[in-house]
């Protein structure tokens, strides 16, 4: 069976700085139509960030940020929107170091996910880093939040108690399990 819908006409709803909604008009599979509403995104990366310490135990370097449309501060790894045709591994390089002071002499992609596939065309690269060298932040003008570091178990804890609820958080852990178990390999290429 063809699962495949068909765009029969598509307006502009609504273009925002940030994002812009979509409204089409489609023909289904069955040949009738309906309608899709839809958020243009212009991509995003997240990286989970490896730092040993002193003794050679492994930490991720995450962030406290308050989410306004959900009224609540989350628990997440550094991540943020690609600018215009930027490429990922720049973008997310510039998103650690802006975020959070750190660079890293090793990055290792690792995939891509799409969090809201009803209604977003939001993709989201997944990228790894480690030889991690601490430096100052540069957050951009508005952007608060904490960085911290955890020890794996104490993520993992908290993803178990449901303190970690952000989608792309959850999906770089269950990355990070694989890739900790040797399950799923990581290419790593230098910065």
């Amino acid at each position: 069976m063809d699962l495949r819908e068909r765009q029969l006409s598509s307006e502009s709803v609504y273009d925002g700085n940030f994002l812009h909604v979509r409204r089409d008009q489609i023909a289904l599979p069955d040949s009738s139509t309906a309608t899709r509403e839809y958020i243009v995104h212009p991509g995003a990366v997240v990286v989970v960030p490896l730092l040993y310490d002193a003794a050679g135990g492994l930490r991720v370097v995450l962030e406290r940020q308050f989410r306004y449309p959900l009224d609540r501060v989350f628990i997440g790894f550094p991540a943020g929107k690609l600018e215009q045709d930027e490429d990922s591994l720049l973008g997310v390089q510039r998103e650690l170091r802006e975020e959070t002071g750190y660079t890293a002499t090793e990055w290792a992609y690792a995939g891509v996910m799409h969090p809201t596939i009803a209604y977003s065309t939001e993709h989201i690269d997944i990228w790894f880093a480690r030889g991690l060298q601490a430096g100052p932040a540069a957050l951009d003008a508005g952007e608060f939040l904490e960085v911290f570091t955890a020890s794996v178990d104490e993520l993992l804890e908290w993803c178990a108690q449901g303190l970690v609820t952000d989608g792309k958080t959850l999906c770089c852990v269950l990355w990070l399990q694989n890739v900790l178990s040797g399950r799923w390999k990581l290419n790593w290429q230098p910065a």
